[in-house]
């Protein structure tokens, strides 16, 4: 994972330069030390978050539904914003914000993310990158009227479709699963095998857990590892595409879990993210043409 080294912060209304003063040297190395204590206190907010998930199962589901809205933002972001604002939806800059005609209401408190710097030589000769801590608001923190997004209606099979487009491996319908199993991926053979005559909903479900298992299988796969981290992904892919996700349950974590460190915590859920996202992309090359569609025939 990305190092959280040199990670700086800036508020909405202050410059990327370090106040000028008679004493130039003193007040930039002043500003310095202030951008060092924020860039720890970020840092530690991120590892205690991430430590808290652990020990709570409706606190870990509330990870994933974070990372089920904000798919573009980093594990560390999610853990956040989770940590500052869980109710958050819709999140901008100050200037952005400023630039749709929206105002940040008095009184409210940026959230704070971490934004990508420049990169450093570190002392091994490793390149590294920098990390800005910068501010954002949530839509509810702005005087912008709340309104519900417009969703395009997807059917069964234009989601099933979306979802075994560009899959890693072969999908077979089978007539021969095993009780109690409805859906397999096979490593040796690079397949996954699902029950014949399931209903949508549940072919999404069990294909999609199994499709996260095919992502993980990086060449040293071990189906054990892998089971908690697909569920949490086929739940994150399940709430992005609006399946009912009721018959998910978070109450019991991995025991090994609670042992974790802060940054093997941080690991196990971008092999979440990771393998989500990358199910996503691939969805969303099937699912955006039929938005585009559908948006050009509701304009005529």
């Amino acid at each position: 994972m990305n190092s959280l080294d040199d990670i700086f912060t800036t508020t909405p209304k202050e410059t990327k330069e370090a106040p000028k003063a008679e004493n130039a040297e003193f007040d930039r190395t002043s500003w310095a030390e202030q951008k060092q204590i924020e860039r720890e206190q970020a840092y530690t907010l991120i590892d205690a978050t991430a430590e808290n998930l652990t020990q709570n199962g409706s606190k870990f589901k509330g990870y994933l539904d974070m990372q089920s809205k904000f798919d573009r933002y980093s594990v560390a972001n999610n853990l956040l914003i989770l940590a500052q604002k869980p109710e958050a939806t819709r999140l901008a800059d100050f200037k952005s914000w400023k630039e749709n005609d929206a105002a940040i209401k008095k009184g409210e408190k940026g959230i704070t993310i971490l934004e990508p710097g420049e990169e450093y030589t570190r002392e091994d000769g490793s390149i590294g990158v920098s990390y800005n801590v910068k501010k954002v608001f949530d839509v509810a923190q702005t005087n912008t009227k709340q309104t519900t997004a417009s969703t395009v209606k997807k059917d069964d099979r234009l989601l099933l479709k979306a979802l075994v487009s560009n899959s890693p491996v072969a999908i077979n319908i089978s007539n021969q699963m095993p009780d109690n199993i409805n859906a397999m991926y096979k490593p040796v053979t690079k397949e996954i095998l699902i029950r014949k005559g399931m209903d949508g909903a549940d072919i999404f479900k069990f294909l999609s857990q199994e499709l996260a298992h095919a992502e993980m299988d990086k060449g040293s796969y071990n189906r054990c590892d892998c089971v908690f981290p697909a569920y949490c992904t086929s739940y994150i892919l399940c709430k992005r595409n609006g399946i009912d996700v009721s018959s998910y349950s978070f109450d019991r974590l991995p025991a090994e879990y609670k042992n974790m460190e802060a940054k093997d915590i941080r690991a196990e859920i971008s092999k979440i993210r990771d393998a989500a996202n990358d199910i996503s992309s691939k969805m969303a090359k099937v699912l955006e043409p039929h938005k585009s569609k559908v948006k050009n025939d509701n304009a005529r």
